[in-house]
């Protein structure tokens, strides 16, 4: 703060500048501080220690850290949703605008500077500047790179954020405490039904005439449906709005959990259409309350009707995650034997209550096998059927491992015919939550409709296949399908 006498920030923040005040979090240690105290500059710290084992024993089972994440990750040096809880209880009272002694001061505009350091942010400076400055804020946001020794290597998902403007205290820290897992786009704790009303309360004000509340308010509540209908509602009856318009939701099967996606590297388990109404690709279309069928459905239909087209008896499906295509493919009598591979042990045991395997009937079970293993691996379990499915599987494969991949699948294994799915990175453009990100946290990459022609054709020139390009969903004569398939066949089983 620089407004003099700047040591009345300590009154509003109610943190004496002279102290050093240390709060326990369930993620570690909150310390507040102050670098700087004097009458034209004062400056608070909030400093979050993260403790990665008490992490791991809080941690919730909607967290997305994966496994060895819990231990080795960022989340020591970014600010993140655990910074944003750990300023929500340091600064409780401040953020409620309430201060005794210096009232007049907490109720109005004072000038303010806060700077972050390190901020994940999926879509890129461009997101912050949309996000703080209909607020009133002067934004600063400048990509972090890879290693500045190597420039080569590119950007970061980081920026360093700086804000300056004339913003009352209290809503400084509400926009804090909404914005940074929103930017993050990510809650590393458990997303319980009080999320809505934290939401409404920090938003009071400021949420309802934004701009991109919808996109906010959908981040902030880890795109759970039914939390984000609810805070609609909400924002709607303190807004202009008389409704907002929202898509349809995507109804999970039955006996299915939405887990998030937690793949490290290869980890093939919990594909984004395991997580209907999750994801922006699930929503093709921008009519507001206009059913369409969502994008996963469309995908597992287009896959299951290849299989009837290629006359496939036999099935593999590479990286199953919870098993939706599974349970289709076990539906048709057509299909004598079905198998599900995964890398993840939760993914498949997440698919076996899909399935309902302990009171599946016998001759059912009897077409039905799950097993673990990963697809950079020779595996002779691979061996020996009619078609593969990598249903939006390739693009969380790290590029390096790619020709790995390619030789286990096409090389190795050598089923009749292998059907591929994956996004069209052109089609991006068409949704608008996406901000310039990618579809998924966990993709390592999307191709565009060229690209993809041109991995399809090295596959097929290197291990003996012959394919066809289709697209999946509808194909938007600018930008192309939301998904494009290949359907491959070897080449002495073409006709």
């Amino acid at each position: 703060m620089t407004l003099r006498p700047a040591t009345d920030l300590g009154f509003l923040l109610h943190k004496h500048p002279d102290r050093v005040q240390e709060f326990e979090q369930s993620s570690g240690m909150a310390r507040v501080f102050y670098p700087e105290a004097g009458e034209d500059r004062c400056t608070a710290a909030l400093l979050l220690e993260i403790d990665p084992v008490r992490l791991a024993r809080s941690r919730g089972s909607s967290s997305p850290d994966f496994s060895l994440g819990q231990y080795v990750n960022d989340r020591p040096y970014a600010a993140s949703s655990l910074l944003a809880s750990a300023l929500a209880d340091v600064f409780r009272t401040a953020r409620t605008g309430r201060c005794a002694s210096r009232q007049d001061l907490a109720d109005g505009p004072i000038p303010l500077e806060i700077g972050l350091p390190a901020l994940p942010c999926r879509g890129g400076a461009d997101l912050a500047h949309r996000l703080f400055g209909p607020l009133g804020w002067e934004v600063g946001a400048e990509a972090v790179p890879l290693d500045p020794g190597f420039p080569a290597w590119g950007e970061s998902r980081y920026v360093r954020l700086a804000l300056r403007g004339n913003v009352r205290l209290a809503d400084a820290l509400n926009h804090l405490y909404v914005l940074l897992p929103v930017l993050d786009d990510a809650k590393h704790y458990w997303l319980a039904g009080d999320e809505v009303d934290k939401l409404v309360r920090a938003g009071e004000g400021w949420l309802a005439g934004h701009p991109d509340k919808g996109l906010i308010t959908r981040r902030y509540l880890g795109r759970r449906w039914a939390l984000t209908r609810a805070a609609f509602a909400r924002l709607a009856e303190l807004g202009d709005d008389v409704e907002e318009s929202l898509d349809p939701p995507v109804e999970e099967e039955p006996g299915a959990e939405a887990v998030s996606d937690d793949r490290p590297g290869d980890n093939l388990s919990d594909k984004p259409e395991d997580q209907p109404g999750d994801k922006p690709e699930d929503k093709p279309g921008d009519g507001a309350g206009e059913e369409r069928v969502p994008l996963n459905t469309l995908r597992r239909e287009a896959v299951v009707a290849v299989l009837r087209e290629v006359g496939a008896r036999t099935v593999l499906d590479l990286g199953c995650g919870s098993g939706q295509l599974l349970s289709a493919l076990l539906a048709d009598p057509a299909f004598a034997k079905v198998a599900g591979m995964d890398v993840s042990a939760r993914a498949l045991a997440m698919a076996d209550r899909r399935l309902r395997t302990d009171r599946m009937p016998d001759a059912k079970r009897a077409r039905l096998e799950l097993f673990q293993g990963s697809l950079t691996y020779t595996d002779a379990r691979l061996a020996g059927y009619d078609a593969a499915v990598l249903m939006e599987v390739v693009e969380h494969v790290d590029p390096p491992r790619l020709p790995a991949l390619e030789r286990v699948v096409f090389g190795t294994a050598r089923p009749a015919h292998v059907i591929v799915t994956t996004p069209n990175v052109e089609h991006n453009v068409r949704y608008e939550l996406l901000a310039g990100a990618r579809r998924h946290p966990d993709h390592r990459f999307e191709w565009n409709r060229a690209e993809f022609a041109r991995w399809v054709a090295g596959v097929c020139e290197t291990y003996g296949y012959a394919a066809d390009l289709r697209p999946v969903g509808e194909d938007d004569p600018e930008v192309g399908p939301p998904t494009q398939m290949a359907v491959f066949s070897r080449r002495e089983e073409r006709s």
